[in-house]
């Protein structure tokens, strides 16, 4: 559904709901707190499952000038929704892709020295000038160039067209404030970022942004912060919640003392109980080791403005809710019950699916009807 829309579908199951303007909200406090570094944006994994289109113009229209994604179709889509915008391809350049990435102007991020060459010999062919981004590996041990190779490689850009236009690293460890690998690929990445002057260098994510003005340099590029993730997980979250996710009840029913709930028959009850069984389940991304059993409380449902938890195991399209203690008419057939949102964030879901906040966004489904605020 559009940016702006408000009107419901009566026969949705479920409903995701995203904030463009705490999205955009989000952004504009993470750049007034690395000023005066410029703040980018990570936008992949379809900006972390909030819609690329409606985030990337959102954004744009806050300001924002530089993105990075991860795919060439996610590429695509950010030029769409941006047309004079820095957009720089995180999985770097792939054989026969130089075509595809002139055709929209999209920057690779270049991490190893054959790909360099593929791509030094793509513009020396076609004359694209369009530039490329350089990724250093100081310590994540994952893409990037070397340390040695990057040294290496310095001296090109003395040449009036060596066509790196960033060079970047990305931090392992930022999540947790004291740990020495942070210090480690600072430094290694501040001695490598001094022998490519004049290029603008990037290292700081979400975390490395709280990690001071140390980590900013030229351009940050945050991705889970904008779209309410906790980026200080040691301390309180000063990021706006985006997302709110409701499904519909599908049922009420009651079971008596001892009988079982659900596959595997993992949780029994204990009294006669109510349950609500809400249309959302693990394909939709509500997780199976969210549920219940007779010796784990798993994770919990706001039913009628209360929590009430999850009783037994969680379905591909079904979750049970014991709603014992509500009053008798508190909850119906057809009604809406949330589960993310008034006060259940993205971080307790996450403990009880025994994962990130991460995992979570990026992996609500696409069964829910998905409607925008703001932007």
């Amino acid at each position: 559904m559009a940016a702006g829309a408000a009107s419901l579908d009566p026969t949705a199951t479920g409903v995701l709901t995203i904030d463009l303007d705490a999205i955009t909200a989000n952004w504009r406090k993470l750049e007034k707190t690395g000023v005066p570094a410029e703040c980018g944006a990570a936008v992949k994994a379809d900006a972390y499952g909030c819609g690329i289109d409606p985030v990337v113009r959102a954004l744009g229209k806050a300001g924002c000038k530089t993105f990075f994604v991860a795919t060439l179709e996610e590429a695509r889509s950010a030029r769409a929704a941006a047309p004079d915008a820095a957009i720089y391809l995180l999985g770097g350049f792939l054989q026969n892709s130089g075509d595809a990435l002139a055709a929209i102007g999209c920057r690779p991020v270049i991490g190893d020295l054959q790909e360099l060459a593929e791509w030094d010999i793509y513009c020396k062919q076609s004359g694209w000038t369009g530039g490329a981004a350089l990724h250093i590996d100081t310590g994540m041990n994952r893409l990037g160039l070397s340390l040695t190779d990057a040294e290496n490689l310095a001296p090109r850009i003395t040449s009036g067209n060596h066509g790196i236009t960033l060079v970047i690293s990305h931090l392992a460890c930022a999540e947790n404030l004291n740990h020495p690998l942070n210090a480690r690929q600072l430094t290694n990445f501040r001695t490598i970022a001094g022998m490519y002057d004049g290029v603008p260098a990037s290292l700081a994510n979400s975390s490395g942004i709280y990690l001071g003005g140390a980590y900013h340099f030229d351009l940050m590029r945050p991705g889970a912060a904008l779209y309410g993730v906790n980026p200080t997980p040691e301390a309180d979250n000063p990021m706006a919640p985006v997302v709110d996710l409701k499904a519909r009840i599908l049922q009420i029913r009651t079971v008596e003392r001892g009988d079982t709930v659900g596959y595997s028959a993992t949780w029994t009850a204990r009294r006669q109980t109510r349950l609500a069984v809400v249309a959302a389940g693990y394909a939709d991304g509500y997780l199976r080791a969210g549920g219940s059993s007779d010796g784990t409380r798993g994770a919990e449902v706001i039913v009628a403005g209360q929590r009430c938890p999850v009783a037994g195991r969680i379905s591909m399209d079904l979750l049970a809710v014991d709603i014992t203690d509500l009053p008798a008419n508190a909850a119906r057939r057809g009604q809406m019950v949330t589960l993310i949102g008034d006060g259940i964030t993205l971080e307790e879901l996450a403990h009880h699916f025994g994962t990130i906040a991460y995992e979570v966004l990026t992996s609500l489904g696409r069964r829910y009807q998905r409607v925008y605020k703001g932007g």
